[in-house]
């Protein structure tokens, strides 16, 4: 079983190379299905179908289906809900206080994630493609098994709590984040447009991903201008100028280390059904493996190396030179912060009695020096 998860910024272009990835998967004889977890739900639009909240034939070896995040929280959420609510008034705690506690933000999104999980683990498909909500929602989403799972070790103890199903939810959310982070399983094919503004949010979003263990196998510049040998008339001054520029945020892009990127020009019609999908899919992958990515590394977020009087910790945290980055101790782990994306890491073993004394960076990311005492930094 393979999951890929396509996102980028709203407007970049994501559901359609989601579509048309999983349309080529297809076409090479793998049992695919493309799951919609984007609100606006688009997808069936680049299918050219009515899609819905069951996977349904697209062709031959390829379905599709759009999660209905809210019917899941009306069918699944609330019985949980009210279980928690009545550990939390038989602990003590007065019915307003209970109401409140069990109060998750970002339930919708945690249950459509568990909703891809289901598919991929009881349906027929050897690879689920996902269409994920833009950028910040993905980012929201991808996180909150770690999030939940620290709000019920807070609420009812590290052991789950005192019911099977504070129990039963803990262990699924355990679940759910050994899944996103095991990159055998489970990968990242990050869509942008060669534009300044959305290739510093995917800047920020590689490195929002690699705090969290995630894995980004490749990255895909979508609407390129066509190449210049074909333009003709008074628009080719405004064409070439405008290529121009998107060639030169792609270089500053891999001068920065970053890709390299894959290349889907823009196109003059909408792309919309499965032979033009197929038509981008061919100029996305020439003929390759959609699941082999373009290359991008994957490498352990965290590795330990002794040094005088203690140890470095290198964490494979992708950075921008301006980025803005806060490092402190919470207990025993590290609390990393990369332009607001903040992530709490356990630290390994060795490493918990000592105490912060430096940090820098470099071209494989954050270099944190640490002393080997019992003072805490």
């Amino acid at each position: 079983m393979r999951i890929l998860l396509c996102t980028g910024k709203g407007g970049v272009g994501k559901t359609t190379l989601a579509a048309a990835t999983g349309a080529a998967l297809a076409a090479r004889g793998r049992k695919t299905l493309v799951v919609s977890t984007d609100p606006a739900h688009s997808l069936g639009d680049a299918f050219a179908r009515p899609l819905g909240a069951e996977p349904s034939e697209v062709d031959a070896l390829l379905s599709a289906v759009q999660v209905d995040s809210r019917s899941l929280v009306d069918s699944g959420w609330q019985r949980l809900r009210g279980e928690l609510r009545a550990v939390l008034a038989g602990a003590g705690l007065d019915t307003l206080d209970a109401e409140e506690l069990t109060v998750l933000p970002g339930v919708d999104e945690l249950l459509a994630l568990t909703e891809v999980r289901r598919l991929a683990e009881d349906g027929p498909w050897e690879t689920v493609v996902v269409d994920c909500g833009p950028t910040a929602e993905t980012l929201r989403l991808l996180a909150l098994p770690e999030a939940v799972s620290g709000y019920l070790t807070r609420v009812f103890g590290p052991r789950g709590g005192v019911t099977d199903s504070v129990r039963r939810l803990g262990a699924h959310l355990d679940g759910l984040r050994a899944l996103l982070t095991d990159p055998s399983v489970t990968t990242v094919r990050l869509v942008l447009t060669p534009e300044r503004v959305v290739v510093a949010e995917a800047r920020r979003t590689l490195s929002s991903l690699a705090l969290r263990g995630i894995a980004v196998d490749g990255l895909i510049a979508n609407r390129l201008m066509p190449a210049p040998g074909i333009w003709r008339g008074a628009a080719a001054s405004w064409l070439r100028t405008r290529r121009t520029q998107q060639d030169a945020v792609l270089a500053e892009l891999a001068a920065a280390g970053i890709g390299p990127v894959a290349r889907v020009e823009h196109r003059a019609v909408e792309p919309v059904g499965l032979p033009a999908l197929l038509e981008i899919a061919a100029e996305l992958y020439r003929g390759e493996d959609p699941l082999a990515g373009n290359g991008v590394p994957v490498t352990p977020l965290l590795r330990v190396r002794p040094a005088t009087g203690g140890y470095t910790l290198r964490v494979a945290v992708p950075l921008a030179r301006d980025a803005e980055v806060d490092l402190a101790r919470v207990d025993d782990d590290l609390a990393i912060t990369v332009d607001g994306f903040r992530r709490l890491i356990a630290l390994p073993e060795p490493l918990r009695p000592c105490r912060i004394t430096g940090a820098e960076s470099d071209a494989d990311g954050l270099v944190v020096h640490l002393a080997g005492n019992r003072g805490r930094g």
